[in-house]
């Protein structure tokens, strides 16, 4: 749940993390807060410069905050999607593993990814022609539009053709097929519209079929933490498993999370590729240089610790609509005041 709060500044401004612990200083000027609850016991807060718009569209609600430590931050239901300072390490980590491990990626198709950011790191890629877009949400898309400059370039490429619909739906009703099927989809949440998209009958019957010889699939899937893990994590990647051949689960710390984040990769074909080929494909086939993902940090990625190997390798919960599994909570943000 995200709150927008008011107070008389009692923390230091740069959120809770420091060496671990809060630390507090006063002020005696007004400060706003932007307050999500992780857990039901745990909440992550920073301090706001504004908030630059707040409303609901026919599926969720939106706001766009400007954070003092993260930049511009868009927030839809209560849940921060994305930080203009560190995005780029979700979509890196979202986008160019797939890409790169496929011998020759010409179509991708991105269920959910209305910001643009997932469009904008696939059109890097030189050999990519075709990325269909199908968000459910076309005020979202236009919000994000408008207001996400560092977007705005993907959006008017002539490669990117963008589709309001539902994902499930649009992937029945088309015949093609793709190299890469990207799954930039929100958290499975309880009473939320997107947990049916993580579902073993949706990647068999549906995904699957649509991927080309060579094939890969890609979804985010959620916190990956040391204690968050076993939320939904560990069955994405178990009920992948049921589906694919080959999967890859794999994590990163994405500081505007206050987490580490998920990443599940699978396809019929193996991933082989060692870091230095990585590398060499990402000279040859990306424009400009990434921030964070080369081969030596995808390796690092994919070697996960110990406690969450160990949850991978016992896991036996397959994910449909009558077991599903939920992060915590339900997002719907609103402003209280705070003595």
């Amino acid at each position: 749940m995200g709150d927008l709060s008011f107070s008389n500044g009692l923390s230091n401004g740069n959120g809770v993390h420091g060496n671990g612990h809060a630390v507090v200083s006063y002020s005696h000027r007004k400060s706003c807060w932007y307050e999500e609850e992780i857990e039901e016991n745990l909440r992550w807060c920073f301090a706001l410069n504004s908030i630059l718009h707040t409303g609901a569209t026919q599926f969720q609600e939106i706001q766009l905050l400007d954070t003092k430590p993260f930049g511009k931050a868009l927030v839809i239901d209560g849940k921060l999607q994305s930080a203009e300072t560190d995005e780029f390490i979700y979509h890196e980590c979202l986008v160019h593993p797939p890409l790169l491990h496929h011998p020759n990626p010409k179509t991708v198709f991105i269920m959910g990814g209305g910001e643009g950011s997932t469009a904008r790191e696939l059109l890097r890629h030189k050999t990519v022609e075709k990325v269909v877009m199908c968000d459910i949400d076309e005020e979202v898309v236009d919000f994000c539009k408008s207001y996400l400059v560092v977007n705005r370039e993907a959006f008017c490429d002539p490669r990117l053709e963008l589709i309001i619909n539902d994902a499930r739906a649009e992937l029945e009703r088309r015949e093609e097929r793709y190299d890469v099927i990207v799954g930039d989809l929100a958290d499975p949440i309880e009473g939320g519209p997107c947990y049916k998209l993580y579902t073993k009958s949706f990647y068999e019957s549906i995904v699957k079929p649509r991927l080309n010889q060579d094939g890969i699939f890609v979804t985010q899937a959620g916190p990956a933490g040391i204690f968050s893990h076993t939320e939904v994590f560990t069955c994405i990647y178990n009920t992948l498993r049921q589906v694919f051949k080959y999967v890859v689960p794999y994590s990163a710390h994405i500081p505007s999370y206050a987490d580490i984040w998920g990443w599940v990769m699978a396809s019929d074909t193996p991933f082989v590729l060692t870091a230095d080929e990585l590398d060499l494909r990402m000279k040859q086939r990306i424009k400009g240089e990434n921030q964070y993902l080369d081969g030596k940090t995808f390796t690092s990625a994919s070697t996960l610790s110990k406690a969450v190997r160990k949850s991978l390798d016992s896991e036996t919960h397959v994910y449909t609509e009558k077991s599903a599994r939920f992060i915590y909570g339900h997002g719907t943000a609103y402003k209280h005041i705070q003595a």
